[in-house]
């Protein structure tokens, strides 16, 4: 019996490149094939909530507006920029 807690497998099926491209992605960010799947299943669950939180205020409140939207994705943008000028800069092999 294993000990602790032990990470549940999946056995998947993919296309031939994109199983190539989470290879290189993979290895590319120094990372287990099995990590890097799990960080983009986890983005793609946060991005599902999101857009289900955002279809739900927009059911209850009414639809963004144009300003509203290009004013979210300034914030975005912003955030994002913030986030590359502190991330550690990776080498990547040549």
């Amino acid at each position: 019996m294993p000990r602790g807690n032990p990470s549940p497998k999946l056995a998947i099926t993919v296309d031939p490149e994109i199983h190539e491209n989470i290879l290189a992605a993979a290895a590319q960010d120094g990372v287990s094939v099995s990590a890097w799947m799990t960080v983009a299943a986890r983005e793609a669950l946060q991005r599902r909530t999101g857009l289900a939180a955002v279809a739900l205020w927009e059911r209850q409140h009414g639809r963004f507006t144009t300003g509203e939207m290009d004013e979210a994705r300034r914030s975005v943008r912003t955030q994002l920029r913030k986030r590359r000028e502190t991330q550690p800069r990776v080498r990547r092999p040549a």
